[in-house]
């Protein structure tokens, strides 16, 4: 027999069917991404901390927190199970994290296909979206600095023209509106030079009582949603680029559990076919 196992040819005493290098490999791959959803989730907890709570109530979902802790938490719990499952070398586990990743995989490309087909619907739920931002735009810090940043970045103004921060109640445009604000806009609508340094917050006032281009001298008055779309269809190719980044990892995490599992059940056969040899020799 010579240090084969009777009943067993062809494996040693210590074979395994578990590549130490596939489950640590898996380990690692989740452990990065564990620690990426711990500081995910800190940052959401201690941003919806110091938020005022009536105010972080009013517009829970738009809060740019929210959808981090969200995120961070459904993270944590699936790399978790990736991580455990690995070491453990537990079947349960390793098929949660699995199945996880297939199904969001799954629903992203659904969603990229959908959105590509029925590119009106996924504009009227963006603008959708965008017109409830700007409704909450005072109640939250964190979506006020968003909505600012898109402004200034794309060059835009509300969501389809400028005239849509009226919907606000600070900037709307009725006689009875108290507010300092009234029919004004944000400053991140205004045309600034990159020459001034100091930039001056209150270019934007009363700017809705201007016409479209008279207004056009001092704020940029087309509004988001088209700049948007214009920008997703001048960077497709860095959109499907980071769409492959995000995909990627995914199907490694996919294909690294499956392969792990696969070899854990050859283990658990040769363990039990052990055991029965055992028992009963001459079988």
């Amino acid at each position: 027999m010579g240090g084969r196992r009777r009943g067993t040819p062809g494996y040693d005493e210590d074979f395994s069917f578990v590549s130490p290098f596939v489950k640590y490999l898996l380990f690692m791959f989740n452990f990065i991404f564990w620690i990426i959803s711990l500081v995910m989730v800190s940052i959401g907890v201690y941003a919806r901390m110091m938020k005022h709570a009536e105010a972080a109530m009013a517009c829970l979902s738009v809060d740019p927190a929210m959808m981090l802790l969200v995120v961070g938490v459904l993270m944590f719990i699936i790399t978790f199970c990736g991580c455990v499952g690995s070491l453990r070398e537990n079947i349960c586990l390793l098929q949660t994290f699995c199945i996880s990743l297939t199904v969001i995989f799954l629903l992203q490309l659904i969603a990229g296909i959908l959105g590509f087909i029925f590119s009106d619907t996924a504009r009227s739920k963006v603008t959708e979206m965008i017109n409830n931002a700007i409704i909450h735009y005072r109640d939250d810090i964190d979506l006020q600095n968003l909505i600012d940043f898109g402004q200034m970045e794309f060059g835009c103004c509300g969501g389809v023209t400028y005239t849509d921060w009226s919907r606000n109640m600070y900037f709307n445009c009725s006689k009875d509106n108290p507010s300092t604000e009234r029919c004004s806009v944000p400053f991140s609508c205004c045309i600034i030079s990159k020459e001034k340094v100091v930039v001056n917050t209150m270019c934007g006032h009363y700017m809705q009582n201007f016409e479209y281009l008279e207004a056009g001298d001092h704020i940029h008055t087309n509004g988001c949603i088209d700049k948007l779309v214009n920008w997703i269809h001048s960077n497709m190719f860095l959109l499907g680029g980071i769409a492959l980044g995000l995909a990627i990892p995914q199907l490694v995490g996919i294909l690294l559990s499956q392969i792990l599992i696969n070899q854990i059940k050859d283990q658990i056969e040769l363990q039990n076919y052990n055991q029965k040899h055992r028992s009963d020799p001459w079988s």
